[in-house]
Order: structure tokens, then C-alpha cells, then sequence
């Protein structure tokens, strides 16, 4: 078969809570067949579109290749099967000395020892298992049927590579994104967030605006492959590189109190490419006020929540604050912010919706916001 003619079963994984989020993104990058399943998002793919959800997915976590499906009760079964996968089909080219790593996890089957199902299924593959990391298969045992996936991501598509300086409690880049996304952000509105930390919000806010793809500084797995569709890929890239554009986007504004986390949000964004295009301010939320000629936008933030961040002030009067702020200055603008503690979040006094719920840092909250 040749690279523009096959297609792959495709699984992209999603933290729980933003399925309905990634389904339209990736809805919208082409797989118009996605759908919504438990940990993620499945869909099928061509080499092309495949390169295209891992560059510019900013949801998803990684993406995966189902390589095979099949019942296995016992080792000797097991082995019989793995022999039969095409394993040479997804270890890169020309790597007569390439390295395997097996992710495994094993539900309601025979079969339950994780690292001995790595070690044989290593030993079928051709590829030693431990060392430097060349190509994943994530294999799940369920119900004593094996799937087999390999790894089209390598590195977690949230390290985009700008995020080096962090502050206090640094907010995942995929669940910045997908906040943004939740709650319509589209880089024609006015943006700020007067609590920025590293700037993780702000800094994905401006790729967003700017259509910079996330994943446009770095290498996939999949493109090592040795049926890798290669001129497809070169073109998915050339289309990312001119989809960037730096004008006509709204004001983006990133500000927090603490000079250490305003000297990581710098020197992230410049990493990012986007410094040019960000406001960014030392100074409180008490202190915040619209950008000069804006009547409207969304403020998003991140503000401690007790499990989150010790110390500081008194966490009531800081929500208390957050109302005040709003009611005083920023009328016409819509507040979002995530929420572990409805106690304090009634502190604000706005009329606060639940957009989407996930865990943060290992913490429950919620994504809540005022009418737009």
C-alpha cells in the first residue's frame, strides 16, 4: 500500500473533561470522523492528517496507531500473535539498533504481569527494550484482548519547548489551550490574565491568535517511519508555516504581582516567538484595568485555591477582590476562571457558570465563567 493510500485507526489522548473540546478541534483539522471515547478522542487518518493533528492539536496529550487487535489467555499465545505484527513498520528507518519501550496495562485478563508482556512482546518486536527511547507501544490488555498502539507523538505534545521558566502551580499548556477553546477564544477579542504566573495562559492565547501551530518547533515519532508519507508531511508543515500571521490579532495581556513569575512569563514567551505580541505587566489584580481603548473581552485566570498555592493573602478577600475589580473596571467584559472551592468562588459575587470540569495539578476543579 502506498503512504498517500493507507490509513491508520487513530486515538488521541485527551485529559479527562476537554473530549468535547478536541472532538471539534480535530473536527476541524480534517478528522471529521472523531469521536468522543473514554480517555480521548478516536478518529482514522492518512500520513498527512496524522502529522496535522500532532502539529496542531492543542488539546491533545499524544496520538496513537492502532498496529494490532488480538485475543491473547496465555504467553504462548501471546507470543504466537506478536510474531505475526509488522513491527518493522513502525520503527524508524535505517534503525537496524532501535530502541522500544512498552507502556503496559493490564484490566480483567489472564494475563497481568506488565513487565513480562513487555519482554516478550520486545523480543518479537527486534527492537531491545530500555536505553535511549526510539519508538513507544502503549499495549492494553482488557478482558484478555490486546490492542497494540504505537506512539505517533514521541514527546507529550504539551511540552512545546518554550515552557522552561515555571512559577508557582504552572498550568499545563494543553489545559490552557483547552480552557481558551472551551470558552470560545478565537484571538479576535481582547485577552488578559492579571494572574499569569509563567504566563502559560496568555503565551497559548497569543499561538492561538497569531494561528502558530503548537507543535511547529519540533519532530514527531510518526515522521520516522519507515512509510512515512514524506512529501505530504513536508507540505503540512509549508501550510503551518504560512497559516502564521502577527497583525490584526487583539491585545493580549499577561500581569501578576510576582516579578520572579513576570521574568518567566518573558523569557517563555520570547522562547514561544510571541513576546512582541503580549502586554506584560508586574502588578496586582487589584491594580488591573482594560487595555486603553477596550470595551470588551475575556479575562481568564488561574487564582490560588488553598491546596493549590500557601501563603499569601487571605484567600476571601482575594475573591471578594476579583468581583470588586470586575464590577468597578471591566464592565462589558467576561470573567473565567477555574474553581476548586465553591466557597470561595461565591466570594466573587458574579453570576458564574460551569464550562467544563478537569483535574489540575491532581486537583478537582472546574472552568466557570460569566455570560459572554
Amino acid at each position: 500500500m502506498t503512504p498517500a493510500a493507507r490509513r491508520h485507526s487513530c486515538f488521541a489522548v485527551i485529559a479527562p473533561g476537554f473530549e468535547s473540546v478536541a472532538v471539534a478541534e480535530l473536527r476541524a483539522l480534517g478528522a471529521t470522523d472523531a469521536v468522543a471515547e473514554p480517555g480521548g478522542v478516536a478518529f482514522s487518518a492518512d500520513d498527512a492528517l496524522l502529522l496535522t493533528v500532532n502539529l496542531w492539536s492543542r488539546v491533545a496529550s499524544r496520538v496513537l496507531v492502532r498496529v494490532a487487535e488480538f485475543p491473547a489467555k496465555s504467553f504462548a499465545e501471546l507470543e504466537r500473535r506478536a510474531k505475526t505484527v509488522r513491527w518493522k513498520d513502525w520503527l524508524p528507518s535505517g534503525a537496524t539498533k532501535a530502541s522500544a519501550e512498552f507502556a503496559v496495562t493490564c484490566k480483567k485478563s489472564r494475563l497481568y504481569h506488565s513487565d513480562a508482556i513487555a519482554e516478550r512482546l520486545g523480543k518479537w518486536c527486534g527492537a531491545p527494550v530500555g536505553g535511549d527511547v526510539v519508538q513507544q507501544f502503549v499495549v492494553r490488555l482488557m478482558r484478555d484482548v490486546v490492542t497494540i498502539s504505537a506512539d505517533a507523538s514521541g514527546e507529550l505534545l504539551h511540552k512545546r519547548g518554550y515552557r522552561l521558566a515555571t512559577a508557582k502551580a504552572p498550568m499545563r499548556e494543553t489545559i490552557a489551550a483547552g480552557c481558551l477553546l472551551a470558552l470560545g477564544y478565537d484571538g479576535t477579542q481582547p485577552l488578559a490574565d492579571f494572574m499569569c504566573g509563567a504566563g502559560t495562559i496568555p503565551i497559548e492565547a497569543a499561538l492561538i491568535a497569531q494561528r502558530i501551530a503548537p507543535g511547529q518547533g519540533r519532530a514527531f515519532s510518526c515522521e520516522a517511519w519507515p512509510g512515512f508519507d514524506r512529501k505530504a508531511g513536508a507540505k503540512v508543515r509549508a501550510a503551518a508555516g504560512a497559516a502564521v500571521h502577527q497583525s490584526g490579532a487583539a491585545s493580549i495581556t499577561a500581569a501578576d504581582r510576582d516579578e520572579g513569575a513576570i521574568e518567566a512569563t518573558r523569557a517563555n514567551a520570547a522562547r514561544a516567538g510571541v513576546a512582541e505580541s503580549l502586554t506584560i505587566l508586574t502588578q496586582s489584580f487589584g491594580a488591573a484595568a482594560p487595555p486603553v481603548g477596550s470595551s470588551a473581552g475575556l479575562i481568564l485566570i488561574n487564582p490560588p485555591y488553598g491546596e493549590r498555592v500557601t501563603g499569601g493573602p487571605d484567600l476571601r478577600n482575594l475573591y471578594a477582590q476579583i468581583g470588586n475589580v470586575m464590577c468597578e473596571r471591566f464592565a462589558g467584559w467576561r470573567l473565567a476562571m477555574v474553581s476548586a472551592d465553591p466557597a470561595l468562588e461565591a466570594q466573587v459575587k458574579l453570576p458564574l457558570s460551569e464550562v467544563l470540569r478537569f483535574s489540575n495539578g491532581g486537583i478537582r476543579v472546574r472552568l466557570v465563567a460569566t455570560k459572554g
